[in-house]
């Protein structure tokens, strides 16, 4: 266990090596931190960091600069997750209100993440497989031909036409859009199977054809659309942290295109709080040098899909947490009211 004073020095290190992007000195953190110690205490401090592994000297440097292992330990234990400020609140409770539809709350989400963060922002779609069904409604388009539209608790809409067996009358189709949505309305889509799979006796035997094909459409949208999507944004800022990934940045990039990586950086959407991976905690080779922050969001208190971003480990993380997770908090009241 470090002594609170060395976990102090620890602190300022980070602080002083994530504002100034140099490494740092005994001296300079003498003058710029109370630490209320002599300079020759802080070096035998630095010392004992560095053996320990929270710190490290570039082969160019007098100075220090921290260690994956010194940025998990000020993670975990030295910082605070910093508030956004009343203006910075309204300004992303404004920007995210004016979304039009699901796919306009993504994209200015990217967007909003990136500029606040000035790093990569990475938004994932909710998920079909945790959202729950608001109303499915039926169309008629034709005697033998219906719009199945399936609208989610996330502000998901999908459009289906069915090609009918049979004329379906419009009493007939009141009927089943009645009865599919007293069964299927706010139920999870992972339920929905089960719960019309005895549908079509409740018909006439010459309408079952028709119900079973409406059924069987409804049931493949959720398959269809169960691939887990994501947009990205903000991926040029990159190029202002170039010294900060070693040889060049091109490993992130290729990194970066690959969704199922990104997928898998941004975890299960069912841990709803904050996650910090740092440098090699990330699995995928090309992310070694990045950080990603990222943080669970949905209506109703339950995480539907994750929004985070990824940057250099020399990043600002109790900004970089308040931001997500002040972002993820407003989308989820923003999909909780759509």
């Amino acid at each position: 266990m470090l002594s609170e004073r060395r976990l102090q020095v620890l602190r300022a290190i980070v602080q002083d090596y994530v504002g100034t992007e140099e490494p740092v000195g005994s001296k300079a953190l003498t003058e710029r931190h109370s630490l209320g110690v002599s300079p020759a205490t802080v070096r035998n401090d630095m010392a004992a960091l560095e053996d320990e592994g929270y710190i490290a000297q570039p082969h160019t440097s007098a100075g220090r600069i921290p260690t994956d292992k010194g940025y998990r330990l000020f993670v975990d234990k030295l910082a605070g997750v910093k508030p956004m400020t009343p203006p910075e609140r309204r300004a992303i409770q404004n920007f995210l209100e004016g979304a039009v539809d699901l796919d306009d709350v993504v994209a200015r989400t990217v967007r909003l993440l990136a500029q606040l963060t000035r790093q990569v922002a990475v938004v994932q779609y909710p998920s079909l497989t945790r959202s729950t069904v608001r109303h499915v409604e039926l169309l008629s388009l034709a005697p033998a031909r219906l719009m199945l539209v399936l609208i989610t608790d996330t502000g998901r809409v999908e459009q289906r036409v069915v090609d009918c067996p049979a004329p379906f009358g419009e009493a007939s189709l009141a009927d089943l859009r009645a009865r599919l949505n007293s069964r299927v309305a706010n139920r999870r889509f992972a339920d929905v199977p089960s719960l019309v799979e005895d549908l079509p006796e409740a018909f006439e035997h010459e309408d079952r054809g028709t119900v079973s094909t409406v059924l069987s459409t409804l049931l493949e949208t959720l398959v269809e659309e169960n691939e887990e999507r994501l947009m990205i944004g903000g991926t040029a800022n990159l190029t202002r942290f170039g010294h900060d990934f070693p040889l060049t940045i091109r490993p992130v990039l290729e990194a970066l295109e690959e969704q199922v990586v990104l997928l898998k950086l941004l975890g299960e959407a069912k841990d709803p709080g904050v996650t910090v991976r740092i440098g090699h905690e990330n699995a995928h080779e090309g992310l070694n040098s990045t950080s990603v922050v990222s943080v669970g969001y949905g209506s109703g208190g339950e995480a539907v899909a994750k929004l985070g971003v990824v940057g250099p480990t020399r990043m600002d993380y109790p900004g970089t947490m308040g931001a997500v997770r002040a972002v993820a908090r407003y989308v989820g009241q923003i999909l909780a009211e759509s």
